[in-house]
This record gives structure tokens, C-alpha cells and sequence, in this order.
């Protein structure tokens, strides 16, 4: 293995190009205490995090089988806001506020049937009741075929639009025929009018997560990472239109997350992530140039024993300054394991790792944030086969 240290950071670490990693099994970086929030989840589709009732506190918002719920912060208990909404099941949640008012906005995804590639998919808003604990009203949006992710994006200081990724292309066949269609949707004044939708990108043809970022620091808007079987693209909106190019050396992947070692133009930046589709690999890109049209230098592969590898994040647990990568698959491996693991860069440039769950989830997605105010990111994971939703409660990084 050919290694080459920066002088500038310890994330400078130049890996020859495809090179397995095998991360070091070390002590613990970050202590984690595990709550089980729910024991009953039928599959966990997609998770959220963000304040529902406004309280100050954020909650935990899930995309399950046939209900869209949320658990309220801390007692957790649960809140139905919609169910049955399509004959088919729920795929993805978007929850964020737009209008700062303290409350989130939250978007869903339904009617999820991945081989109907001409009638599957659905969008819709959910309208809020006065008292959020209480059913929501569901507006369906234009809709493109197998529907499976979306976020809300920031474009400019009071501009926010619902970006919607497809699976495949409309009328596709293994991967073949019409790009995908990723979609930005304009939010109108009322809610229940016709939502505008602008083409992003369709150059890709079987596609699978997409990420908010901010690519180049000094932009106002927030750029998008974007993955599917063809590659990586990084996005962003120039005011006018929809700016996009091709990543280099990304290969085709399933899952992509963005970090970044610091703040500012001159702050490192990361992609990770799990390659192929539904993959077995945990990948990172280190990008070391600053220039806001950098590539990654490096494919570095931490791990190549995931099955059905399908949950991503990454954030700074340990509060190194430096963001760790938490990655999670869902289906048992050779050695008879689900889980989720976190994986950082020591203080000496080598790649560590630490179980953060053990068979005890079954990762379909997971999400970071801060849910308790105490300034450390905690992990909320879903599991499908583990049937369980639950919190990792960051309780410092290890003495």
C-alpha cells in the first residue's frame, strides 16, 4: 500500500487508487447507548429528523409499510399522520422548515412498486391539523414512476424546493431506455394549486439516493450529490438554471453522503459511499484540492462485507473537528451479521472502526442529529428485518 501524508491535514492520506482498507478494530471513539423507540416497525423505508410540534425539540418522523409517522421528543410516543395513503407501500419522507416558522414541512413518497417502472410512484404534501398529533391531509403532486427519495433544498435564503429522485426512468427495462427524471418541485402559495416542477437531470438511468451539500462553500444555495448505477454527479442551481458534472473515479453506488473538514472554500471535503447498488462496499473519495470543480484524488474501500448495503451518514460524533462515517446493510453477512458500524481517521492517518449496532439492526436507513441539545450528533437507524426503529445516544468520545 502506497501512503502519502499532507502536511496540511491528516485527511490527505492518498490510498493507491481501488485499495481495500482494512480498518483496525480499536477502542471505542464514541460512546453509544442504544434505545429501542420502536419494536413493531414493518419495514422502516425511510427516516427524518426535525421539530413536528414545535416544541424546540426535534422528533423522529418515519416512512413505514403503510403509515407515515412521527415519535414525539423524548417521550417518543408515537403519531400517526397518515395511513393507507396508496394501495402500495410508503417509500421516503422529506421533512424540513421552509417558512421558519419552528415546525417542519414534511413531503412523502408512496405507491412504491419498483418493477411497474410506467404506473408506480406518488408525491404528495401533507397539510397540517391545527393540533399535530392528529391526522394530516394528504395532496397528491405530479408524480414520476418508482418514486423512491426526496429532500427539501435551500436555493436561495427564503427558497426552498422538493427535489424527488426517481429509481428508473419511465417505461425502463433493466436499467435501459428513458433517463431518470429528477425532479424539483416549486412550492406555490396554496398548497392545494398545481406545484410547478423543473427538470434537474435525466442523464442517469438507474439511480438510488442524492445528498445536500454545500460543494463549494462560498454558494448561497445548497448543491446536491448524486448517485445511481452510471456514477456520481454534483448539482447546483446558479439562480437561473440547474448546474451539473460528472464526479470523477465515483463509481455507480447506491448510497452517497457529502462531509467536510471544516468551514470555509479551503475546507477538505468527503464523499462516501455504498458501492455497487444495495452493495457490499463502503467507499470514501477524499477531495483534496479546494478549487470549487475538485475531484476526488482517491477511491478508498473500508469495507467489502456488507449485504444489501443501504444506510449512510456522515458527521462529527467525536467532536474531532473531523466528520466519522456511519454506514449500515441490512441483510445478514458471511459472518452472520446485520448492523451499523462508524469508522473515522486517527489521529495518525490510519482508518479505524467501532460496532455502533451488532445484529440488533437491520439497516434500511439512518439519519444524524442532535436530538437531546447536548451539541452531539446522536444516530436514529430503521431496521427492516429487526423490525425496530432506534436512537444511539451519543454520550461523548471515549476517555
Amino acid at each position: 500500500m502506497l501512503e502519502i501524508r499532507s502536511t496540511l491535514t491528516i485527511f490527505s492520506v492518498a490510498v493507491v487508487l481501488n485499495c481495500l482498507v482494512q480498518p483496525s478494530i480499536a477502542a471505542d471513539l464514541v460512546r453509544l447507548r442504544v434505545e429501542t423507540i420502536d419494536d413493531s416497525v414493518k419495514i422502516g423505508y425511510g427516516t427524518a429528523i426535525g421539530d413536528v410540534d414545535g416544541d424546540g425539540k426535534p422528533d423522529v418522523l418515519l416512512a413505514d409499510k403503510t403509515e407515515f409517522v412521527w415519535y414525539r421528543n423524548p417521550d417518543w410516543k408515537r403519531f400517526v399522520m397518515v395511513d393507507n395513503l396508496t394501495q402500495r407501500d410508503n417509500v421516503c419522507i422529506a421533512a424540513r422548515d421552509i417558512d421558519g416558522d419552528g415546525r417542519v414541512e414534511i413531503a412523502v413518497g408512496a405507491l412504491w412498486n419498483p418493477g411497474d417502472t410506467n404506473n408506480s410512484g406518488s408525491v404528495h404534501y401533507l397539510i397540517p391539523p391545527d393540533d399535530r398529533r392528529q391526522k394530516w391531509t394528504a395532496v397528491e403532486l405530479h408524480r414520476e414512476p418508482t418514486v423512491h427519495r426526496m429532500r427539501w433544498v435551500k436555493l436561495a435564503k427564503d427558497r426552498f424546493v422538493l427535489v424527488v429522485a426517481p429509481l428508473h426512468g419511465r417505461g425502463n427495462r433493466g436499467g435501459e431506455g428513458d433517463g431518470v427524471k429528477l425532479l424539483a418541485y416549486d412550492v406555490p402559495q396554496d398548497v392545494r394549486q398545481p406545484w410547478k416542477t423543473n427538470l434537474i437531470d435525466d442523464s442517469l438511468h438507474m439511480t438510488h439516493n442524492f445528498d445536500l451539500c454545500q460543494w463549494d462553500a462560498s454558494s448561497e444555495s445548497e448543491e446536491l450529490v448524486y448517485i445511481g448505477r452510471e456514477g456520481a454527479l454534483v448539482i447546483h442551481w446558479n439562480g437561473r438554471s440547474w448546474q451539473k458534472r460528472r464526479l470523477q473515479r465515483v463509481q455507480g453506488g447506491g448510497e452517497i453522503r457529502f462531509g467536510r473538514l471544516g468551514a470555509g472554500a479551503g475546507a477538505e471535503r468527503w464523499i462516501a459511499t455504498i458501492e455497487p447498488l444495495h452493495g457490499d462496499k463502503l467507499v470514501v473519495y477524499p477531495i483534496r484540492d479546494t478549487s470549487p470543480t475538485a475531484n476526488p484524488a482517491d477511491r478508498v474501500v473500508l469495507a467489502s462485507d456488507f449485504v444489501q448495503g443501504h444506510a449512510i451518514a456522515i458527521a462529527d460524533l467525536a467532536g474531532q473537528g473531523r466528520p466519522q462515517i456511519v454506514a449500515g446493510w441490512r441483510n445478514k453477512n458471511a459472518a452472520g451479521d446485520t448492523g451499523v458500524r462508524l469508522y473515522w481517521l486517527d489521529d495518525d492517518g490510519n482508518w479505524q472502526s467501532q460496532w455502533v449496532d451488532q445484529s440488533g439492526m437491520a439497516a434500511e436507513d439512518l439519519r444524524v442529529g442532535d436530538l437531546n441539545g447536548d451539541g452531539r450528533p446522536d444516530i436514529v437507524a430503521a431496521g427492516r428485518a429487526t423490525k425496530n426503529l432506534r436512537v444511539y445516544w451519543n454520550e461523548g468520545r471515549q476517555k
